[in-house]
């Protein structure tokens, strides 16, 4: 029988398909990379989120994997290439969270737009600043799109609604599905982007390519001060160009589900890198917890489609015997 471990924590749902599928499914949630490749011995399919770094090693110790699955969209813990070298397919479930971003992305938009975040912490101190925190109509901006996969896609598909100007770039899209749902949005070069958009909103996966994607450089490129959003990873923005760019007032103000420094583990301000402590104390940014993604439907959905594609990969590649 084809056997599953799932090493993390996930919806039921994902358990549940993979064993009416007639899988053998085991659930342990608590390994560490060493204890992981232990356990993963012997299984045909391993199902992770983002704890455990599935690295060369790691594949080379547990040959009989035939699958990797990730909760989620993000593959930068998986050696992929390396993987499917070996033969391994890798799947991931970014269908499963793409509306949440979308709408999260659009809300992180309209915060920074209108101050809300700053208004409500003023009112709260029994301050009432009317003017100082009047805002700017999104139906006036043109809103720039940085990659224009699955998150990008949903956030182009809420803004049509707004009357915005949407321009996006992808360097390596080939084609647009379902083009009629994105009519208003615009395919441009990069260069143009930057020399229109007001808002800029980043949209790509962490790869040696994209770290710092958004730097020192970038911002001196872009023709218009502009507004930042960033839902896709931390490390995609150079956290001090971004402070600087704050702080000239080149960048109006930034709204960041994701930071560089996630991973930190801080006991009090002192303890935070100095460039996101000048994030932290900016009036200029919303902050919000890598949660863009976090709903209550998205997590019943990342795990019911990663069923759907695992069911489908283990079924049409049975485990060879001699």
């Amino acid at each position: 029988m084809t056997r599953i471990l799932i090493a993390d924590r996930t919806h039921p749902i994902l358990e549940e398909r993979l064993r009416q599928a007639g899988f053998d499914v085991r659930v342990e949630a608590d390994h560490d990379y060493h204890s992981l490749i232990h356990a993963a011995e012997g299984y045909d399919a391993l199902v992770v989120r983002s704890k455990v770094i599935v690295d060369r090693a790691f594949i080379d110790a547990c040959p009989s994997l035939r699958c990797i699955g990730r909760v989620g969209a993000g593959m930068e813990t998986i050696d992929v290439a390396y993987a499917e070298e070996k033969g391994i397919r890798c799947l991931n479930s970014p269908e499963g969270n793409r509306d949440a971003v979308g709408e999260h992305t659009v809300g992180l938009l309209l915060a920074l737009l209108n101050n809300i975040a700053r208004a409500d912490a003023e009112v709260r101190h029994g301050h009432w600043r009317r003017e100082a925190n009047r805002g700017h109509e999104l139906q006036s901006l043109t809103v720039g799109i940085i990659g224009f996969g699955n998150m990008g896609r949903a956030f182009a598909q809420r803004l049509q609604g707004f009357g915005c100007r949407i321009l996006y770039y992808d360097k390596y899209l080939e084609h647009l599905d379902n083009p009629e749902l994105l009519e208003k949005a615009e395919r441009v070069s990069l260069e143009t982007l930057q020399a229109r958009a007001d808002v800029v909103s980043f949209h790509v996966p962490l790869t040696d390519e994209t770290r710092h994607y958004l730097d020192t450089d970038f911002i001196k490129t872009m023709h218009n001060p502009f507004y930042l959003l960033n839902t896709s990873r931390g490390a995609v923005v150079d956290t001090e160009a971004l402070a600087d760019g704050l702080e000239s007032g080149k960048v109006l103000g930034a709204a960041l589900d994701v930071l560089e420094y996630e991973n930190m583990q801080a006991d009090s301000l002192a303890d935070i890198p100095e460039p996101l402590q000048r994030l932290m104390e900016s009036p200029r940014t919303v902050l919000t917890p890598h949660v863009a993604g976090w709903t209550v439907e998205s997590k019943y959905k990342l795990a019911a489609v990663l069923a759907d594609k695992i069911i489908k990969t283990l079924n049409f590649n049975p485990r060879t015997t001699e």
